[in-house]
């Protein structure tokens, strides 16, 4: 059996916990940050195709998938990007967006969780990381149609739902489960059986 496909505790350490919070913060840090650079780059506005800025709109996915690949606990993917968001709302300063940041949160974690619950919390590699990115891009679209662009047309909400989709696959989840591969040669997550062979 792999490291990827594991039957998973429902309990939590205190050291999951912890994990969560922490990747919480650094993420919530980063997402501060990538919506400071977001702000400037700003890719539909540049590229004259609003709906194109979905390409950017992976990392704000990325807490929840590694805290899924990382803590594998019912609950973990959808608590680091709760805290991810809470962070780059409150700590920092807040964001441009206000308070539809935890609104976001949610929606985000619970695509990411929900494809974690569909493998019953065993399966952990690429794919299941890519789904989730993918599944957290489709949840956010959909919240994002209602709240940030209300008047745009179908096919500019298709397109969007399309970009938004292919970050989410692309940085989320390969992105993510690179980001936790990473970690794991590095020794940093030896406490988990995302740190094993």
């Amino acid at each position: 059996m792999t490291s990827a496909i594991r039957s998973t505790s429902i309990r939590y350490r205190t050291l999951d916990l912890v994990t969560i919070a922490m990747l919480g913060v650094a993420f919530g840090v980063v997402f501060w940050g990538w919506g400071k650079f977001y702000d400037v780059i700003d890719l539909g506005a540049a590229v004259g195709f609003k709906p194109a800025a979905g390409l950017l709109a992976g990392m704000w996915l990325i807490a929840g998938v590694v805290g899924g690949l990382v803590v594998r606990r019912p609950g973990a993917a959808f608590a680091t990007e709760m805290v991810a968001a809470m962070v780059s709302m409150f700590v920092l300063g807040g964001t441009a967006w206000g308070g539809t940041v935890l609104l976001s949160g949610i929606v985000q974690g619970l695509g990411a969780e929900l494809i974690f619950a569909l493998f019953l919390y065993r399966r952990f590699d690429v794919v299941a990381a890519m789904l989730a990115g993918a599944l957290a891009a489709v949840f956010a679209c959909f919240y994002e149609w209602y709240y940030y662009w209300p008047d745009w047309d179908l096919q500019w909400r298709l397109a969007y739902l399309g970009f938004f989709t292919v970050s989410g696959i692309v940085i989320a989840g390969l992105g993510g489960w690179l980001l936790v591969r990473r970690l794991a040669q590095a020794g940093a997550l030896d406490s988990f059986p995302a740190g094993r062979p």
